[in-house]
């Protein structure tokens, strides 16, 4: 008698937290939006951000 073997791999879903596609990509596009408000500070306001900031 053979043991019984599934005929399909299961199709989970990726989890929407931790190290996965889904939360590399939100990260990049955090990080795009950080770059163009940072630039967009610094066109607007003549400063650079730190400067803006009152950090420096």
């Amino acid at each position: 008698m053979t043991p019984l073997e599934p005929t399909k791999t299961p199709h989970l879903e990726e989890p929407k937290f931790g190290f996965n596609y889904y939360a590399e990509r939100l990260n990049g596009r955090a990080a795009m939006l950080g770059i163009a408000l940072a630039l967009g500070i610094e066109y607007f306001t003549g400063q650079g951000l730190l400067t803006w900031l009152g950090l420096r």
